[in-house]
């Protein structure tokens, strides 16, 4: 449990900053939405670039198995996340994407590759950047889709069309595809930059849910925000695990690694795709910061449970 401890408590060092910076007058609430701009729009981007173009695996052949066995399992909780939040919560169907995102998408960075490196050591390197290639632009991608089509506004299928023609996240996922297809790398004197951009995703991003925490409270949707972390942390995780070994019967060692990757607290991009299109917010900020607290316990057990 020590060494979950120490990696979790560098998240709430960040978030803490945004939230003392805040509270103590050092910047605006109004900056935490400017941060949250920036890292959507630009330092997202980035990363899934990055991550796409200069990925060494084939992105044709592919364990499918494996990749099924863990989206179908983000899709359940996503999918009761949902449901829950139009029926028993009453929220929009905007809101409503952002609830199934927040109990599906795992903090990757910041939490899962150090744990999961820690936990399996090099034979886990393979099925985790298995994961790490399509995790984020897939359930970005599919996030900002969904919330665009479920906008209620006029202008129908040409406005959607414009949107997502326009829209960061997806420009990014072709533009990392078409690099990786045809082998075409970040120059060398433009590297530096786009590696900057990419790294500051994490910290850039925690500072600004700490500024949203100062803004709209720990406590403002707590009901809803446990809700999303039982699912996060518990039936995603359960998911992936059952999938893995009765259904696929993937290789211990892969079905260890998904399990663990599904069981990561909710990541910071949840809040990122609320500030974006301004809702959930407060829903976003309390589920990661509820689901990275209890993650302490629940990975613990999860790791108990594969036997690492």
């Amino acid at each position: 449990m020590h060494d979950v401890i120490a990696i979790v408590l560098p998240v709430f060092g960040l978030i803490g900053v945004g939230f003392a910076a805040a509270k103590l007058g050092l910047v605006s609430v109004q900056a935490g939405d400017g941060l949250a701009d920036y890292v959507f729009a630009i330092a997202v981007p980035a990363l899934i670039f990055t991550m796409l173009s200069e990925s060494e695996a084939s992105l044709g052949a592919s364990p499918w198995g494996y990749w099924a066995s863990y989206f179908i399992g983000a899709a359940i909780s996503w999918a009761i996340a949902m449901l829950l939040a139009r029926r028993v919560f009453q929220r929009d169907g905007r809101e409503a994407v952002i609830h199934g995102f927040c109990s599906a998408q795992s903090n990757t960075v910041l939490l899962g590759i150090p744990l999961i490196l820690k936990a399996y050591g090099d034979a886990g390197a393979v099925p985790l950047f298995l994961l790490l290639a399509i995790h984020l632009p897939l359930m970005m991608g599919v996030a900002s889709l969904l919330i665009e089509m479920s906008g209620g506004q006029s202008g129908g299928l040409k406005r959607f069309a414009k949107t997502l023609a326009t829209h960061p996240i997806v420009l990014a996922l072709l533009a990392g595809v078409l690099a990786h297809t045809l082998g075409i790398r970040v120059p060398t004197f433009l590297k530096p930059v786009v590696d900057g951009l990419a790294a500051s995703v994490s910290p850039v991003a925690l500072v600004a849910m700490g500024i949203a925490l100062a803004r709209y409270g720990f406590w403002s949707d707590p009901k809803a925000a446990s809700v999303a972390t039982t699912l996060k942390l518990l039936v995603h995780p359960a998911c992936v695990f059952l999938l893995g070994t009765f259904v696929f019967q993937l290789d211990p060692v892969f079905v260890g690694v998904g399990t663990l990757f599904a069981a990561l607290p909710s990541g910071v991009n949840g809040y990122l795709i609320a500030a974006r299109y301004q809702t959930g917010e407060a829903f976003a900020s309390n589920t990661i910061a509820f689901s990275t607290a209890f993650s302490v316990i629940t990975v613990t057990v999860w790791l108990l449970v594969l036997g690492v």
